[in-house]
């Protein structure tokens, strides 16, 4: 991160941050009051009018088998037949050399494994391209693992494939040669009738993806020389799910699938007749306005292009993909020195596109497509894709040239003259919209904390209690023999909407650190990240507080802290605290006769994720904001009054990263019950949507060689255990025999959601057994 200036006492704002707390308002609606433009039609376009009118009757009325002999079952017969001719003719093929499939996933997968397994006897070798999609990519790598060969070609720096580099990789071993027509992240058309004349002269069979390419270009088959060819239907104004495999006569294949003999005995199953019946009218719209669509859409593209270019000035932007030989609604360009997704969340509430990179705190994900490309690091990681179509109009492309000409100014490091609006500063801020990470979640991964930390010098000073050694909370220094200092520093992106409440949760959180400890914080000191060139400082006001409100509650104040001018919103507390020597707790002490307690629910990162995309409703999202802004005194002061062996708080790592360090410092093996482990079930219901943060699968990796598992236990189980958790609960380590005055306390006390939830089973490594 770029920081651009420093400001060192807060005390001064502290005095406008008074007034009255808020009511909940954190969570999304089941509605898009003011709808984004959308400028991201090579990920999914809608379903054209014409296509829905044409399925209505199909949901209903003609719901017959086709393999039924009845009129039902003619009728819906007939209606597969009309979309199999309609999809032939924008294909300049036979009906009978198209296949139904679900998309054009199932349409690559059953083109080469296809092949791959009809003409293993005549060889082993498949050649493809560095640009793939996953659909054709992973395929390969499969192919592979299977014991073929695969030679992957490179591209120029436009992303086009030389015909000269197949020329050379082909041998006589070669059965198949699979390049996309078009790429789906930089337009670039690539010269499928040289590379399949290569292909025919040399014995092997051409598959291209033309997922990106059907309805927006001419796509003939003749023309390609193509002897497979994938189509996706929601690519062209058809519904997912539905797509096509065109197979040149002749061509043999293994089928994918068994069952009865649907489709020619090619693809089993009963036809999906309503999205055959959309795809088909899909492509009757696509061949009758080809022409038109495409000159409409390049028009809309360069306009975009030129709009930004005059705003911005050439330096500032890199066009990516061919200049000429592109898709003509697509528009890949790289901003220098802005990350992909700061830009997006910066207008993600206006304009609708895709990144080609994302930043994480350890390292920059560039998209395969770019790295293929060479495209330098300081222009790959601001890249954005804009894709039309044709319901985009002009006025669409003015506003959204505007839009993002404003946010890039506000994030290029040399922005200096970018600033917040007095009309902004009257807006609602959604501030998880405002970073591309979430809370504790955004920690360094444990392998990466692990590597920087193993090579740092242990410290030698014998008042140091708790150093770096370990895995605890806070540090301890020894004053004398009644007092010694904690100390915690935790601060972390916005992990909900709402300004006050992100506040009160960062506080909450870092409070955390001392109550885990066993001790009594004293005061705490601010620490901010604040992107002032896109928010304004009544936001970072309601921050501060929240988190002053929150102290308050803990009984100790704010008294000064730290600012930094950032890209991102960020915001924690450095909190000192006190403890009797002798009574420190720490997570590497607990017994052989102990067993866990867990006094906070888990799924709060996944939540978080569910929140920031729009899928958690008002009562879900101010629950999870409850549970995370309590503070852990009342559950610390219990535990010291019954008297614990070790305790921790469940933050960034997660429950199984957080009871490992436990474990392994405190050198004995534990079991864990999972069906005891209280867990939000919204979590769970996220989960199974695959909603789930990158830090989550982070904290399963890394602590996966150090847990058996048992067989029952699903991968989503596994996932929820590691979640990772910003404010969770204490997970406290208590001889068996104080267990039940313990959660006898703590729900007198309303800490409600405490569990026990599992046990010390041995001396050990710090291996976990997972049990259902």
């Amino acid at each position: 991160m770029v920081a651009r200036a420093e400001q060192d006492n807060i005390c001064a704002f502290q005095k406008n941050f008074e007034g009255p707390r808020p009511e909940f308002n954190i969570g999304v609606e089941d509605r898009m009051p003011d709808r984004p433009i959308y400028l991201d039609y090579n990920a999914t376009t809608p379903i054209d009018k014409e296509v829905a009118d044409e399925m209505a009757p199909y949901l209903y009325e003609h719901f017959g088998n086709p393999s039924s002999s009845h009129l039902y079952g003619a009728k819906a017969k007939r209606a597969v037949e009309k979309a199999r001719a309609q999809v032939a003719s924008l294909l300049n093929c036979r009906a009978h050399e198209i296949v139904f499939t679900s998309g054009g996933t199932e349409s690559n997968n059953y083109a080469i494994k296809g092949v791959a397994m009809s003409r293993r006897e005549h060889g082993n070798h498949i050649i493809t391209s560095a640009i793939e999609h996953p659909a054709v990519a992973e395929v390969c790598d499969w192919l592979k693992d299977q014991g073929f060969r695969i030679t992957i070609l490179p591209v120029d720096e436009n992303g086009l494939v030389n015909p000269d580099d197949l020329e050379k990789a082909i041998d006589s071993e070669t059965i198949l040669v699979t390049i996309m027509h078009a790429n789906n992240e930089v337009g670039t058309i690539q010269p499928i009738t040289e590379l399949t004349e290569i292909a025919h002269e040399n014995g092997a069979l051409f598959h291209t993806d033309a997922a990106q390419s059907v309805g927006k270009i001419p796509v003939a088959v003749d023309n390609l020389h193509v002897d497979l060819l994938s189509v996706a239907g929601h690519k062209l104004y058809a519904p997912k799910g539905i797509g096509v495999l065109y197979v040149r006569t002749g061509t043999k294949l293994s089928k994918l699938m068994h069952g009865a003999n649907h489709e020619l005995d090619r693809r089993p199953g009963t036809e999906n007749v309503l999205e055959i019946v959309g795809l088909g009218k899909a492509c009757e719209l696509a061949n009758r306005n080809l022409e038109k669509n495409m000159k409409k859409v390049r028009e809309l593209r360069d306009l975009l292009y030129n709009d930004l270019v005059d705003a911005l000035g050439e330096e500032s932007i890199r066009l990516n993909g061919h200049p000429e030989k592109r898709l003509p609604n697509t528009l890949s360009l790289s901003f220098r020195n802005v990350e992909a997704n700061t830009l997006l969340s910066e207008i993600g509430d206006r304009v609708a596109a895709s990144a080609g990179a994302a930043c994480h705190a350890e390292e920059v994900e560039v998209s395969q497509v770019l790295q293929a490309m060479d495209v330098p690091l300081e222009w790959a990681m601001g890249t954005i894709r804009f894709s039309v179509g044709k319901y985009t109009t002009k006025e669409d492309i003015e506003q959204a040239a505007t839009i993002v000409t404003e946010a890039v100014r506000r994030l290029q490091p040399d922005a200096s003259t970018a600033s917040v609006t007095k009309t902004d500063e009257q807006k609602e801020y959604k501030l998880t919209q405002y970073t591309h990470g979430l809370g504790c979640a955004c920690k360094l991964r444990p392998q990466a904390l692990e590597e920087v930390l193993r090579d740092l010098p242990i410290p030698t000073d014998a008042s140091v209690l708790v150093g770096i050694e370990t895995a605890d909370d806070a540090a301890v220094y020894k004053l004398n023999d009644e007092y010694a200092l904690v100390e915690t520093v935790d601060f972390f992106t916005p992990i909900v909407d709402d300004a006050y409440w992100f506040g009160a949760i960062s506080a909450a959180n870092s409070l955390s650190d001392i109550y885990a400890m066993g001790a009594k914080p004293l005061f705490a000191l601010s620490v901010v990240g604040f992107p002032s060139n896109r928010l304004p400082l009544s936001v970072l006001k309601d921050i501060i507080r929240g988190a002053q409100d929150k102290v308050k509650e803990a009984g100790i104040s704010i008294v000064g802290g730290h600012t930094v001018d950032d890209t991102e919103p960020k915001y924690g507390l450095a909190v000192t605290g006190f403890v009797h020597p002798d009574r420190i707790l720490r997570n590497s002490t607990a017994q052989l006769d102990d067993v866990l307690v867990l006094t906070k629910p888990i799924g709060l990162g996944i939540i978080a994720t569910g929140i920031k995309r729009g899928l958690v409703d008002v009562a879900m999202a101010e629950e999870a904001t409850r549970i995370m802004a309590e503070l852990n005194k009342t559950a610390a002061e219990v535990m010291i009054e019954v008297g614990v062996s070790a305790c921790t708080d469940i933050t960034g790592f997660g429950l199984l990263g957080h009871l490992r360090e436990m474990a392994a410092g405190s050198k004995v093996d534990v079991e864990l019950v999972a069906s005891h482990v209280p867990i939000l079930q919204e979590a769970r219901n996220l989960a199974v949507a695959n909603v789930v943060p990158g830090g989550t699968l982070d904290n399963l990796a890394h602590v996966r060689p150090h847990v058996d598992f048992d067989d029952a236990l699903s991968e989503l189980d596994r996932v929820l255990l590691a979640d990772a958790q910003t404010s969770g609960g204490l997970l406290i380590s208590v001889p068996e025999k104080r267990c039940d005055l313990l959660l006898r306390n703590l729900q007198a006390r309303h800490v409600e959601h405490a569990k026990m939830i599992g046990r010390i089973t041995a001396k050990g490594k710090g291996r976990i057994r997972v049990s259902p």
